[in-house]
């Protein structure tokens, strides 16, 4: 029994090989274009070459080939906004041959990436607006928040503590929050935990516990590099804005503590 199968399946494999040498071999090629195998010069098939380029020459086969060029150049392109808009020119043309050839899977196929392109380079370019807007001035963090996570905290709760590996930043909503080590309270709508994402090995600067039931949105640095490429780097310059802005507040919070203890040590020092 496994003998006589051994044998049928050896037999069924030289025919598949057979029947592939023959479909290959020159001269059935030659006689499929329509050439004569023993009369071929160079001339004869190059003006064959010739007569099926011009057979092919049609109006859905052009806008084929120009939606074939769009759609390859954007495996070239870097950029989000110009590789979405040339996706949509090739899905235009395609689905333009598909219809001229009478092909409705390759009209519905294009047809329908169309208006996902759409919707997707209009989310990119009302991101990249937003992102604008803020590095001109708009501290609103409300057009980040379609890309967050909800998540609600107790009082007491510890968001994250000082060195403990950061991998997102968070949007306050409602409630209060401490920064420990400075003493510093953050209201509803400030930006915490994005200075993790510039710092060696992704590590909190700081302790933040929440000291007033409330809620927080929060980002992943992941998304974030995400929205920086896609963004065509208006929202990578926004966050930069955000943690010099940050840098900033913390370097005048220093200042202030030391004049201060200058001033004490000073009074101290009359005093005596």
């Amino acid at each position: 029994m496994d003998s006589s199968s051994s044998a049928d399946l050896s037999t069924l494999l030289n025919r598949i090989l057979d029947t592939a040498a023959d479909n290959l071999r020159i001269a059935k090629i030659l006689v499929q274009m329509g050439l004569d195998p023993n009369n071929i010069t160079f001339d004869a098939l190059l003006n064959r070459l010739f007569d099926v380029v011009l057979a092919s020459i049609t109006l859905a086969n052009m806008f084929a080939l120009v939606g074939a060029i769009f759609l390859v150049a954007t495996l070239l392109m870097q950029r989000m906004v110009p590789l979405r808009v040339a996706n949509m020119v090739g899905c235009i043309f395609l689905a333009i041959s598909g219809a001229l050839s009478g092909s409705v899977a390759t009209f519905l196929l294009y047809l329908l990436l169309l208006p996902v392109n759409v919707v997707r380079l209009r989310q990119l370019l009302k991101l990249v607006k937003k992102a604008r807007n803020a590095t001109q001035g708009d501290r609103s963090m409300e057009w980040l928040k379609p890309f967050m996570t909800e998540r609600k905290y107790r009082r007491a709760d510890i968001l994250f503590r000082k060195g403990d590996a950061a991998t997102e930043m968070f949007l306050t909503v409602t409630g209060k929050f401490l920064v420990k080590e400075i003493g510093v309270e953050l209201p509803p709508g400030r930006l915490m935990g994005e200075l993790g994402l510039l710092t060696p090995n992704n590590r909190r600067t700081g302790t933040v516990e929440c000291i007033e039931d409330g809620q927080v949105l929060t980002i992943t640095y992941e998304r974030v590099l995400e929205l920086y490429f896609q963004s065509d780097q208006q929202f990578g310059y926004y966050i930069l804005v955000l943690i010099s802005q940050r840098l900033l507040e913390n370097n005048q919070r220093l200042q202030e503590n030391i004049s201060r203890l200058e001033a004490t040590l000073a009074q101290e020092k009359a005093a005596r």
